[in-house]
């Protein structure tokens, strides 16, 4: 009881909005925190790919020492050499690897996005479920302290035999219930409000009411997690022109200098040189390996089929959900006008039947519907008010925009 009193005192602290939860929840959760970490991965391996288009510069050192050397052969020899070589040509492996590498980066960065908006969606369902079920509690609240007075005068009726041990009895239970009720809410309150605090990546104390502005239509956008797909196929179609590079020759170009120093040798050596400078070029290319390549290559292509027939899926079902998800605001504003004029209407029942009830009019039977018809037309209606906002965001996240961008 105490703990649900807590979570409705007033906001004497700083109330957060869905705006501010958002922004930070942004900046700091874990999940997205990883999601940049993985972006950043895929930057320095397009890097990489770019660098590998560059000469190869390398710079090396040999000693040599032949035991009993003939006429022809030096004894010890010392060199100090430099090497450079470069690919001339490759069969297009090289910008295919960096093709790959970029699409690559493009789905980790829409990766991002996507996980970041579908973040967004389940902060503003846990935010206007915990405001719904604050609603729920003051309600119940409020008929627990009506049933507490009303349990109070009917055992004073029963101190002096104007009421049955039953009617105590039939209060007490209800006033009882009541009590379970708001404790089994507090808990589904707090539970909420805990996995909302591991999205966002803190905790939060109080709640400011925030509204999503009320747009008629939007044009579809993709979303970007088939943006991510999307990227992801071409990634796969670069891997396989990368295995039909194997098939093409290589031709490299590489230029050796060496510079030799020996132990014991005669001057008039003619093996005995200072220097040399090596130029070579060289081709190279897989003539057989058993279909090897041929069949990577083809898995790959399978691969991009099955993820391009994913992608049509998910599309389809993203116009399909946006669809829905509009009907659903037509729907819950309809339910909103419905709840509305129950509340009242039940109030304003409750009002009567709580003054006969009074004068011992009506029995406690007939209060207690009352009561209760007046405590859930009121959840019902404040929770409907909450239910609208998030069918706004469900509506702009199946629509591809930003959930943040519409909140007023």
């Amino acid at each position: 009881m105490k703990k649900a009193l807590f979570l409705l005192l007033p906001m004497f602290i700083h109330a957060e909005s869905l705006k501010d939860i958002l922004e930070f929840a942004h900046q700091n959760n874990s999940i997205l925190e990883s999601k940049k970490y993985i972006k950043n991965a895929k930057e320095s391996e397009v890097a990489s790919k770019k660098s590998a288009y560059y000469p190869k510069i390398g710079i090396g050192a040999s000693y040599r020492n032949i035991s009993d050397a003939s006429l022809f052969q030096i004894e010890e020899t010392y060199a100090l050499y430099g090497k450079f070589e470069v690919d001339i040509y490759d069969g297009g492996l090289k910008s295919a690897l960096h093709d790959k590498a970029k699409n690559e980066l493009l789905s980790t960065a829409h990766d991002e996005l996507s996980t970041k908006e579908s973040l967004s969606l389940e902060i503003t369902k846990n935010f206007y479920t915990i405001l719904s079920l604050k609603s729920r509690m003051k309600a119940l609240l409020d008929a627990k302290a009506s049933l507490g007075e009303q349990l109070q005068r009917v055992k004073q009726f029963y101190e002096a035999r104007l009421a049955t041990q039953d009617d105590v009895q039939r209060l007490q239970a209800a006033f009882d219930k009541s009590s379970y009720e708001i404790e089994s809410l507090n808990f589904e309150m707090i539970s909420v409000k805990k996995y909302l605090e591991l999205k966002v990546g803190k905790s939060i104390d109080t709640l400011e009411v925030s509204n999503f502005k009320e747009v008629a239509s939007l044009e579809y956008e993709q979303s970007d997690s088939i943006k991510s797909l999307t990227y992801q196929e071409r990634a796969i179609k670069k891997g396989a022109e990368a295995q039909d590079a194997i098939y093409y020759p290589n031709i490299k170009l590489e230029d050796i200098y060496t510079k030799y120093e020996y132990g014991t040798t005669t001057p008039n050596n003619p093996l005995a040189i200072d220097k040399q400078n090596v130029a070579m070029i060289s081709l190279n290319m897989t003539i057989y390996d058993n279909s090897a390549s041929g069949k990577a290559r083809e898995a790959l292509i399978l691969n991009a089929k099955a993820l391009n027939e994913e992608i049509k899926y998910l599309t389809n079902e993203q116009k399909v959900e946006q669809e829905i998800a509009l009907q659903r605001i037509k729907s819950q504003k309809l339910k909103i006008k419905s709840a509305k004029s129950s509340s009242v209407a039940s109030s304003s029942a409750f009002a009567t039947i709580d003054e006969k009830y009074k004068a011992r009019v009506v029995d406690y039977v007939t209060y207690l519907d009352g009561l209760s018809a007046k405590t859930e037309a009121k959840a019902i209606y404040e929770s409907s008010l909450n239910e609208l906002q998030i069918a706004y965001a469900i509506y702009y996240f199946y629509s591809g925009k930003k959930i943040e961008e519409f909140i007023e």
